[in-house]
């Protein structure tokens, strides 16, 4: 299984909203995250927009590639991309770049 890590920034302005939106995630996007491989899926969020993601998946390329030909994803992306800053026209799940793991205590 492999651990992935990745930062985004969300915008200080869009706090508030960008955490009633995962409050609520669309059921149909959650029902797909777990479908194409997404586990132990978890945001943490800092009061000055920094966002930290991890998650568990056997294959990362194949997970978000499952989620790339996900129509409801495509819709997901679109709403969440005006809460980042510094996507450089990217969507936020093409912004995801993983961190290397340089430590792991098991």
């Amino acid at each position: 299984m492999q651990r992935v890590c990745f930062l985004l920034k969300v915008r200080e302005d869009r706090l508030d909203e960008y955490r009633e939106r995962h409050a609520a995630v669309w059921p149909e996007m959650l029902e797909a995250l777990s479908a194409t491989g997404w586990h132990n899926y978890s945001l943490f969020l800092r009061e000055d927009g920094l966002l930290v993601g991890y998650l568990e998946t056997e294959d990362f390329a194949a997970a978000q590639a499952g989620m790339e030909a996900a129509d409801v994803n495509a819709r997901w992306q679109a709403e969440m991309a005006p809460f980042f800053e510094s996507l450089d026209g990217a969507r936020p799940d093409e912004a995801m770049k993983p961190l290397t793991e340089v430590f792991h205590l098991a």
